[in-house]
């Protein structure tokens, strides 16, 4: 690490205000059709949730993250607050409340593709109490905002609002993607929508870099600072109100698509409170993006930093 990243990492936290969840996951050559019964070929029971992903990768990639988060009472409690802590995420601001925790069913087929049913339970405890905590305690020393959907609305509102009164570089991954109160987004500074979720929340179908200009034009004409559209093998798009910027994606070939935005948004999230430009930590988020639909799950499949490092040296000797 540099001189310049360490300084930036001792004062520049990530604060993560999300979901976490026991991933159950199975792999089949295909998916069932309705009503069908097919066998599988692996399951797999691991820590997720996309705020608990986006915490490890914010780690992995050499962040200080802090998770906010709610877990129950239940067997698989252990599980995750496990993972988080082995992963080396702070998680003096995640609270056991009664009853289950969060539950993600991931159906992943032979191409990678995937489908999930995400049960809140526990995530739905958390409050604006235990946000306020958090900023008072770790705010100051935070540099950046991780907050999703799979929380409370209200409460995603919450912290983007608390974390734009701090000053704090507010990245909204709108995941699950649903019609969003736009007030919000002048308090947002860089939304990070796929193309379906980006099509949902603007209306806007996007199937290309024009459409996926105009949909991010939607988002900077409603007041937010940057629209970073993630299209995967097409690349990236940013888009703010006086430019555009395109980012061309890394060829992997893909085995489970499950954590590759929470791989994005924590790289993304870390490489700015790291002290990198915003093109830099792009980039470094779609490497890390590419090599976690490399390996199956959800956390296990989250890179390191040395081999984010490793394939973005390869890709400049290649260019």
């Amino acid at each position: 690490m540099s001189q310049t990243e360490s300084s930036a990492s001792s004062s520049g936290g990530v604060l993560i205000v999300g979901s976490i969840t026991a991933d159950l996951t199975t792999f089949s050559q295909r998916l069932p059709a309705r009503g069908e019964t097919i066998l599988g070929d692996e399951f797999t029971l691991v820590l997720g949730g996309k705020g608990a992903n986006q915490a490890v990768a914010a780690g992995l990639a050499g962040g200080t993250a802090h998770m906010v988060a709610c877990v129950g009472t239940d067997l698989f409690s252990g599980l995750v607050t496990d993972g988080l802590r082995a992963a080396g995420v702070n998680i003096d601001h995640v609270r056991m409340v009664d009853g289950p925790t969060g539950i993600a069913h991931i159906r992943v087929d032979d191409s990678g593709e995937n489908d999930i049913v995400m049960v809140p339970l526990a995530n739905t405890s958390l409050s604006e109490a235990q946000i306020d905590r958090a900023f008072a305690e770790r705010g100051a020393s935070s540099k950046v905002l991780l907050t999703q959907l799979e929380i409370p609305w209200a409460l995603t509102q919450y912290a983007i609002r608390r974390g734009h009164d701090a000053g704090l570089t507010v990245v909204l991954d709108p995941a699950p993607a649903a019609k969003l109160d736009e007030a919000i987004w002048p308090l947002v500074d860089i939304v990070t929508p796929n193309e379906t979720e980006a099509s949902i929340l603007t209306g806007i179908v996007v199937h290309d870099r024009d459409s996926a200009v105009r949909a991010g034009r939607w988002f900077t004409d409603r007041g937010a600072r940057y629209a970073l559209i993630t299209m995967a093998a097409a690349g990236a798009v940013l888009v703010s109100a006086g430019d555009v910027v395109a980012f061309d994606s890394i060829p992997v070939t893909a085995v489970d698509t499950t954590a590759a935005g929470d791989a994005f948004a924590g790289y993304l999230g870390a490489s700015l409170a790291l002290g990198h430009e915003l093109p830099e930590a792009i980039s470094r988020a779609i490497a890390a993006g590419a090599l976690a639909v490399t390996k199956r799950g959800a956390s296990p499949s989250l890179p390191g930093r040395a081999d984010v490092d490793a394939l973005l040296d390869a890709q400049k000797a290649l260019a």
